[in-house]
């Protein structure tokens, strides 16, 4: 599969695994205690297990996606969502990104659409001073129902004032493929977060990048 430049006229970006990275010094540390014989690659094994405890609703999300979700389970992870307490993490970021941002800022309106909680998401953006690249902040909150559902990137698409089809939704799960595709979108996998290639392929991923920070090359080299 291969993207239709000419027709992107916005960006969707997921946060966790997308923007916001793991620890990698946390990821080292528990890779150590991941048998090489149980374990192809501790390393990358490792940084799913940690992305799993530092995002737990992305990870339930993705895990869900691949048996099948139902109304029920979505529900439920958005009742969390709704109600988690704050937390004092901080965030690190995907190497690159913020240049990438810069690179495509003011080339396409870009929106934020991700399955966390409003306080979290802000305080992501506020940690790296990234809210300046944004037209729409879409959280876990802000629509009726949440990502694998389309609702999300439905609302974006309407405060940039763009076509659900004509923008381009980036993500690292299989939920994020299937809410763009849901919307009529084009979709990006990333492999810097929870997903693998296969299964984000299997679920409409038009192109698959190793980084977030690749997308800058992707659209600039092709307008």
């Amino acid at each position: 599969m291969t993207l239709d430049i000419p027709r992107i006229k916005a960006l969707c970006f997921d946060v966790d695994g997308t923007l916001s990275d793991t620890d990698d010094v946390y990821v080292h540390k528990v890779a150590r205690f991941l048998p090489p014989f149980l374990f192809k690659d501790p390393n990358h094994a490792a940084r799913r297990l940690v992305m799993w405890i530092e995002a737990p609703g992305n990870a339930l999300l993705g895990f869900t996606d691949t048996i099948g979700l139902d109304d029920e389970i979505v529900a439920l992870i958005d009742w969390f969502s709704r109600r988690r307490k704050y937390s004092a993490k901080t965030f690190r970021l995907i190497p690159g990104v913020d240049e990438m941002l810069k690179q495509l800022k003011g080339r396409y309106p870009m929106a934020v659409v991700s399955a966390r909680d409003k306080k979290g998401t802000l305080r992501f953006l506020e940690q790296f001073n990234l809210g300046q690249y944004f037209e729409a902040i879409i959280t876990g909150q802000s629509a009726e129902r949440t990502k694998p559902y389309p609702d999300p990137i439905l609302l974006a698409a309407q405060n940039m004032g763009v076509a659900p089809a004509e923008c381009l939704m980036i993500g690292d799960t299989t939920v994020d493929m299937r809410a763009g595709k849901s919307a009529g979108a084009q979709t990006v996998g990333v492999l810097c977060g929870f997903g693998e290639e296969p299964e984000l392929r299997k679920k409409g991923a038009d192109v698959i990048l190793k980084t977030t920070s690749e997308l800058a090359g992707l659209l600039l080299d092709r307008r």
